[in-house]
């Protein structure tokens, strides 16, 4: 079992290799990020292996919009720690009674992450020809 401590992160705080950052304010919340965010939660670990699983169980709840059931405020929503840290426990048990299933749907996530980053490269490139090919005519 991944074992971890979740506290609130403070701005010049300074961390072990072993953590990911959890975003807890806008619409956002729930972002797992390796970097730290301004406001976030972090999430220390023993391993980097454990980092690495849970930060894939945090990525696929924030993607599924798992957090907006959660979170608060009317201007500004945020996520409330204590909310988070019963949630995500519990979800991270779940995922214990299933774990070489969430490995491979991790392994999935991956492929379809770098998958997507190479579209968005070849988009880049389309649009690069494009202006290219606009200046062109603009030029004449």
């Amino acid at each position: 079992m991944p074992n971890f401590i979740i506290k609130t992160h403070q701005k010049n705080a300074v961390y072990r290799a072993n953590q990911i950052f959890i975003l807890n304010k806008g619409m956002n919340s729930g972002k797992p990020q390796r970097e730290p965010f301004t406001n976030s939660f972090v999430i220390l670990f023993q391993n980097d292996e454990d980092a690495e699983t849970v930060y894939w169980l945090a990525y696929s709840l924030w993607k599924a919009k798992f957090w907006h059931h959660s979170l608060l405020g009317s201007v500004i929503p945020f996520l409330r720690i204590a909310d988070f840290k019963k949630d995500f426990m519990s979800k991270v048990n779940e995922m214990l009674q299933e774990h070489e299933l969430h490995k491979k749907q991790i392994q999935a996530l991956r492929l379809l992450e770098q998958k997507e980053d190479q579209l968005k490269k070849n988009i880049e490139l389309i649009n690069e020809m494009r202006r290219s090919i606009l200046n062109y005519y603009s030029k004449r």
